[in-house]
């Protein structure tokens, strides 16, 4: 980042012809360029650098968003293809026991008919 250009003396005489006396506007001149010596001013190239490593930056962390929500949406698609396995045999394990139940109460009451 560059410094500010300032012209003290430029400015003394602007506001002398506005009407300050000379030693006041040499010292509103010189107290401008003393509060505006340490101000810095960003240049195209300034900007232009930071809008540049900033979307590095951003590209970056969406590539690791995208690689840490895909691995999470495998996990989810692992989780629901053992729930789907786990579920259908425990229907099986349910439709098995409920047939044996009703073939023996069916059993049962022709013993006692």
């Amino acid at each position: 980042m560059n410094a500010i250009p300032f012209d003290t003396l430029k400015m003394a005489r602007k506001l002398e012809a506005a009407g300050f006396p000379g030693p006041q506007a040499a010292g509103a001149a010189e107290a401008m360029a003393e509060a505006m010596s340490g101000a810095e001013l960003a240049t195209k190239a300034d900007l232009t650098h930071e809008i540049v490593t900033l979307r590095a930056d951003l590209e970056r962390d969406i590539t690791a968003m995208e690689t840490r929500l895909s691995t999470a949406i495998t996990k989810v698609g692992n989780d629901v293809d053992f729930l789907r396995r786990d579920m259908t045999i425990r229907l099986g394990a349910i439709v098995i026991a409920s047939t044996g139940i009703v073939l023996g109460a069916m059993r049962y009451m022709l013993m006692h008919a």
